[in-house]
């Protein structure tokens, strides 16, 4: 467990020290499917040619099946998923999810994506995640986890997207919807060319708004949760939502830096969303 410890420690996500707190069995199976995550997302990020990335994605869609059906995994990774996050009846379907999201990168990067296709990798990356920790935490009711890690999981992907928009144009890939891009009267869709373009700041705002109603409805849906897994999903993603206040702030015509948050401030905010306030 030390090795899944370290992966996620190491990919410096906003929710390690927030996971530390959980009970060792929740703890350990969230510490494991982030690390799935953060391996399949390096897979798809790395300097590997195309040909041996879609051969990898391939592997892992016949890792998953092992797990499921009972087989020996073949990977450490596919080991610590049978092992610590069955018990918590996860569903194949959300892990299938991810991988065919994730394969929209695949073989060429994400460049101006039609709604659809912008609400399904979404869905996939950022979705599939906050459903499969409602399910760790113990929420059963099926209708209210699609609802709430849909809506949640579409914010802190939007999150992502606006402040990453500088470094996401440099490596050729521009997540903006093109339906939003064509109303803010951009025509090109090369991510380099978007970045410079004056109307950036109006598709920015745009696609701010799809995440503000996501957050206002996830911070509604969320008090149908019982009380302990309130904090704990408050305790994982005000963190985001601080990020994306600081970029609204100070305009979505600045792009860089990008917004950071202190140690002691994500500390802060962790205890605020543990005490309930």
């Amino acid at each position: 467990m030390k090795n899944i410890k370290k992966i996620v420690k190491r990919s410096g996500t906003s929710f390690f020290w927030s996971m530390r707190l959980l009970p060792t069995p929740k703890r350990n199976a969230m510490f494991t499917i982030y690390a799935f995550f953060r391996h399949i997302d390096d897979i798809v990020d790395g300097d590997l040619p195309i040909p041996e990335k879609e051969e990898l994605i391939k592997a892992w869609r016949t890792e998953l099946d092992n797990i499921y059906d009972k087989k020996v995994p073949t990977t450490d990774i596919g080991r610590k998923i049978y092992k610590n996050c069955m018990r918590f009846k996860l569903p194949k379907t959300e892990f299938v999810k991810m991988l065919d999201s994730i394969s929209m990168e695949l073989p060429t990067p994400i460049q101006a994506p039609d709604i659809e296709d912008f609400n399904k990798y979404c869905r996939g990356v950022a979705g599939v995640p906050g459903n499969l920790t409602l399910r760790i935490f113990g929420c059963e009711d099926e209708e209210l986890i699609e609802k709430l890690s849909t809506c949640l999981g579409r914010a802190l992907q939007i999150t992502n997207i606006l402040r990453d928009v500088k470094e996401d144009a440099q490596a050729k890939r521009i997540y903006i919807p093109a339906q939003m891009l064509a109303e803010a009267g951009i025509v090109s869709k090369d991510p380099l060319n978007v970045l410079v373009d004056k109307n950036l700041v109006i598709a920015r705002e745009k696609l701010s708004q799809l995440a503000e109603a996501d957050y206002k409805e996830a911070s509604e849906l969320v008090k149908q949760l019982p009380k302990k897994t309130m904090r704990q999903i408050r305790m994982m993603t005000d963190i985001y939502k601080r990020y994306f206040d600081i970029m609204k702030n100070r305009g979505w015509e600045i792009i860089s830096p990008k917004p950071k948050i202190s140690k002691i401030n994500k500390l802060c905010l962790i205890i605020k969303a543990f005490l309930g306030r």
